[in-house]
């Protein structure tokens, strides 16, 4: 049935009809109606940065910035969700056009730019919400911040979702941004982590409750370099890392419609560079921290892939776009067979 859907919303522009589907699930989430979108998700659970996940396969930020479908999309399977970037204040994002399909490799091109209507509209949203299972919500600075003010962003968002969240992800990777990236590397992470990990400790005593924090990366570094972060990580205290974001290499999709187009680059071109930023973090992280794996996740097999290399959770994004609902239960089944 998802082939026949997509057929359809393939026709329509790529953001046009990700709103249309973004929509339609979170109202039939609304109306009791999501589980008959996908078969039944055995219960896999399995315990992570303190917490229990019904299985190991969530749903990656971005696809739903504001929290509009959650319930419906948590009927779907997925073990855990994770909505956002959200930021402090509302935002536009970049002029559309700004997300293309290449389905000759089942990817993606996006410059949304943190599109979202802010932390406080999110809020009021997630207040709604029926679903009772592990939510991430990531947040990141506004494109008018200053890059050397955007921890005033994060910490504001943070203080913000702190009592929500079952987790909160600090994206610092989305290519979008500009300057943001910059943030990953040497003192500067230092510094920033260290703000984040206080302010985390300041809310823990003021609410009675630990909520972990995790740091997403790109796939855009050396083997040196995500060994590098890796140490500011665990020596700041953070409690998990996403890997990966999107990337600016265009190798796999050179010569195809859209290849030149702005952006951060998902899907099938980058399960491979994805995977193998994780064998290197798993090195350099010795089992210090745990590690979610995220970034061309196209069939089961590339899911067991993310786990053997290192990470314990795995997120989708592309995949669900291009195989729909049927993946999350491919993905867990494999998984469930590895193990």
């Amino acid at each position: 049935m998802y082939s026949t859907l997509r057929s359809l919303l393939f026709r329509l522009p790529a953001e046009t009809s990700h709103d249309l589907a973004l929509d339609s699930i979170g109202a039939a989430g609304r109306l009791g109606l999501a589980r008959h979108l996908a078969r039944p998700v055995h219960t896999q659970p399995v315990e992570v940065m303190g917490l229990t996940f019904d299985n190991p396969v969530g749903l990656a930020a971005g696809l739903d910035k504001n929290g509009i479908a959650v319930d419906g999309l948590a009927a779907l399977g997925f073990g855990f969700l994770e909505v956002g970037t959200v930021t402090p204040r509302p935002q536009p994002g970049n002029p559309k056009p700004r997300m293309f399909r290449l389905p000759e490799r089942e990817a993606i091109i996006n410059r949304m730019g943190f599109n979202n209507w802010g932390v406080d509209a999110l809020l009021e949203r997630l207040s709604a919400v029926r679903y009772s299972g592990v939510l991430g919500i990531n947040i990141g600075k506004n494109a008018s911040t200053p890059v050397e003010n955007a921890v005033d962003d994060y910490l504001y968002c943070l203080r913000k979702v702190y009592p929500v969240a079952s987790y909160v992800t600090v994206n610092l990777s989305s290519p979008n941004t500009p300057g943001l990236r910059t943030l990953q590397y040497g003192e500067t992470l230092s510094r920033l982590l260290a703000q984040i990990k206080q302010c985390q400790l300041e809310l823990q005593a003021l609410h009675g409750n630990y909520v972990p924090v995790a740091i997403k990366i790109a796939p855009d570094m050396t083997a040196e370099e995500v060994s590098l972060v890796a140490t500011t990580l665990v020596e700041c205290g953070m409690d998990a890392v996403i890997a990966t974001n999107t990337t600016l290499d265009r190798t796999a999709v050179a010569g195809l419609e859209h290849a030149e187009e702005a952006g951060g680059l998902s899907g099938g071109p980058l399960t491979e560079a994805s995977t193998e930023v994780i064998r290197t973090l798993a090195g350099a992280l010795g089992g210090r921290l745990p590690i979610i794996g995220v970034g061309g996740i196209m069939t089961g097999a590339d899911a067991v892939e993310k786990l053997r290399a290192g990470a314990s959770l795995v997120q989708l994004y592309s995949g669900f776009i291009y195989r729909g609902p049927e993946l999350i239960g491919e993905c867990v089944e494999a998984i469930a067979a590895m193990r």
